[in-house]
C-alpha cells in the first residue's frame, strides 16, 4: 500500500518511469499519500534517464479524492493538510520536467480529476468515469482541472450536479487520447509513453517547459483560489453539515457495509 516507482526498462518502454498509487479500498488518499505522490512524480521528472512518466493506480478506481474520514476525525488541521497535499500533488504532475501520461481506470473523482487534468496525456479504460462530487461532500475545488477536460458549460453542469462523464465522452471532446479495454489499460498507457520516450530527452524537456509556459490559465493560482472557498465552507459549518448528510445517505443505501 502507498506510492511506488518502477522502471519498465525493456524495448520500447525504455526511458519510462511508472508511478503507481495503491491506497485500498478506493484510492482516497490521506494527507501523507498526496505528499508521497508529489515526491515520487517530482523525483521521476528530475531523473535524467526519464523521458516520460506514467501515473497509474491499483484497484478498481484511479482516485476517489481525499480521505474524508481523516478530515472528519482530525478536523481543521487535516483539512489544511489535505488542501496543501492536493496542491503539491497536482502541481507536481503539472510541473514534472517530462510529460506525464495518466492511466485512468474506473472512477476518477475529486482529486483524481486534479491529477488527470494536470497530466499531459490521458489514456483511460472503457469503464472510466470522471467527475467532481464535491458539492455532495461538503467541499469545492478542482474545477480548474475539469475545465481542462471539458467545455465551459459542460464543466458548470457537471460541477453543479455532481454527475460524471465517461472516458468515451471525454475522448469526443479531445481530452482523452485513447480509450482501451480495462485489461489493456496499462499496456496502452505504456505504449503511448513509449512513443514520447523515443524522442530526444533534452528536447522533450524543453517542449514540456514551453507548453506549460503558453498555458492561458495558471493552474496553480486558479486551484489555490478555489481552495479558499473550501476552507470557507469548512469554518462556516457548511462542509460538516453536507458531509454528515452525505454519510447518512451512504449508510442507508449500503446497509450491508
Amino acid at each position: 500500500m502507498g506510492v511506488s516507482t518502477s522502471s519498465p526498462e525493456k524495448g520500447a518502454e525504455k526511458g519510462i518511469t511508472l508511478v503507481t498509487v495503491d491506497f485500498p479500498p478506493v484510492n482516497a488518499l490521506p494527507v501523507h499519500g498526496w505528499y508521497a505522490l508529489a515526491d515520487a512524480v517530482r523525483a521521476a521528472g528530475r531523473d535524467p534517464g526519464t523521458r516520460c512518466v506514467v501515473l497509474a493506480a491499483e484497484g478498481r478506481g484511479f482516485n476517489a479524492g481525499v480521505d474524508i474520514k481523516e478530515i472528519q476525525a482530525h478536523g481543521p488541521g487535516a483539512l489544511i493538510g489535505a488542501n496543501r497535499g492536493c496542491f503539491e500533488a497536482f502541481a507536481a504532475v503539472y510541473d514534472c520536467e517530462v510529460p506525464v501520461v495518466a492511466a485512468v481506470q474506473g472512477f476518477c473523482l475529486g482529486g483524481g480529476v486534479g491529477l488527470a487534468g494536470n497530466a499531459d496525456v490521458i489514456v483511460a479504460s472503457e469503464d472510466a468515469v470522471f467527475g467532481l462530487p464535491e458539492l455532495d461532500r461538503g467541499a469545492l475545488g478542482a474545477a480548474t482541472h475539469l475545465a481542462r477536460l471539458v467545455p465551459q458549460h459542460l464543466l458548470r453542469a457537471l460541477y453543479y450536479t455532481s454527475r460524471t462523464v465517461t472516458a468515451a465522452e471525454l475522448q469526443a471532446h479531445g481530452s482523452v487520447w485513447r480509450v482501451a479495454p480495462a485489461g489493456e489499460l496499462r499496456a496502452a498507457a505504456l505504449e503511448v509513453a513509449g512513443e514520447i520516450a523515443a524522442k530526444d530527452g533534452e528536447l522533450v524537456r524543453l517542449a514540456k517547459a514551453a507548453i506549460n509556459g503558453i498555458d492561458p490559465v495558471d493552474v496553480r493560482r486558479s486551484y489555490r483560489f478555489e481552495q479558499g472557498f473550501t476552507y470557507e465552507a469548512s469554518v462556516g459549518g457548511v462542509a460538516d453539515r453536507v458531509r454528515d448528510a452525505f454519510g447518512r445517505v451512504a449508510r442507508e443505501e449500503s446497509p450491508g457495509e
